[in-house]
């Protein structure tokens, strides 16, 4: 059986288990299928390693645009041009 190594910063223990948890969940009310906790482990490993990286890309580049619609904000709010 093939480990998939995580492409990100690690979870908080607590994140990981609410996931796991959030995960069976998703199986046994969506799918009718009971989950293990090994199981859960390797989808969420999987996921992780796949979609992680991709989601965190996004997500910093979200902010960063963010961030420069902000300071263009701040820029023409503050700017007083020279009389």
């Amino acid at each position: 059986m093939k480990r998939y190594a995580l492409a990100m910063k690690k979870l908080d223990d607590e994140r990981r288990a609410h996931l796991l948890s959030d995960l069976q969940s998703f199986f046994l009310d969506e799918l009718d299928e009971e989950l293990s906790a090994f199981r859960a482990e390797q989808i969420l490993d999987f996921v992780l390693s796949k979609a992680g990286p991709e989601i965190y890309n996004q997500a910093v580049q979200d902010a960063r645009k963010y961030m420069q619609d902000k300071l263009e904000d701040l820029e023409a709010t503050v700017f007083t041009p020279p009389s």
